[in-house]
């Protein structure tokens, strides 16, 4: 009985140490799009702090500074977050995406939300089985907005809480990616 007893206390102790190394096994990526270079700041720093790929969502045509321009109701930027079925093309596909447990998507904040560019993004991957994250960096906008749009526009996703990570420290990133494994 004790012989038994002991087989299975090993065998329970064998399967949660299985499932705590599966966990942190788990392939993570950063993929960010960045007009400024604000958010590929913070993406590279989340991607060593979270021990992540990075891939930068890329724009097939770059966005200029008039392109930016948010106070103008023509600029390109302004022309596509009035369009909700805008999906500015982009670059540079992953081809291994199939590998990733966690992505965390990172952007700007434009209108409140995230830029019509992170659509194509979600758009262009499957992200079942997935879990997603979205972080973003903004001048004065909450990320609640954006990341209730992207629930709304993709409800069958694994999405955890987003964040905002405007001047965040290396200590906060570490300890923000570490709570999200």
């Amino acid at each position: 009985m004790m012989m038994l007893t002991a087989l299975l206390a090993v065998s329970f102790s064998a399967c949660s140490q299985k499932k705590t190394e599966t966990k942190m096994d788990q392939k993570v990526l950063v993929a960010y799009f960045s007009a400024s270079g604000t958010t590929q700041e913070v993406a590279q720093q989340l991607a060593e702090a979270a021990g992540a790929d990075l891939h930068e969502i890329k724009p097939e045509q770059p966005y200029t500074e008039a392109d930016l321009d948010w106070n103008d109701k023509q600029s390109r930027s302004s022309v596509e977050m009035q369009d909700k079925q805008s999906r500015p093309a982009i670059t540079a596909k992953l081809q291994n995406m199939q590998d990733y447990d966690v992505v965390y998507v990172g952007f700007p904040i434009w209108w409140y939300t995230c830029p019509t560019i992170i659509n194509t993004f979600m758009e262009a991957y499957d992200f079942s089985g997935k879990t997603i994250i979205p972080f973003a960096t903004s001048g004065g906008s909450s990320i609640k907005k954006a990341c209730a749009d992207l629930k709304a526009a993709y409800p069958d996703l694994n999405w955890k809480e987003g964040k905002l990570l405007n001047r965040a420290s290396k200590e906060e990133l570490q300890k923000w990616a570490k709570s999200n494994r």
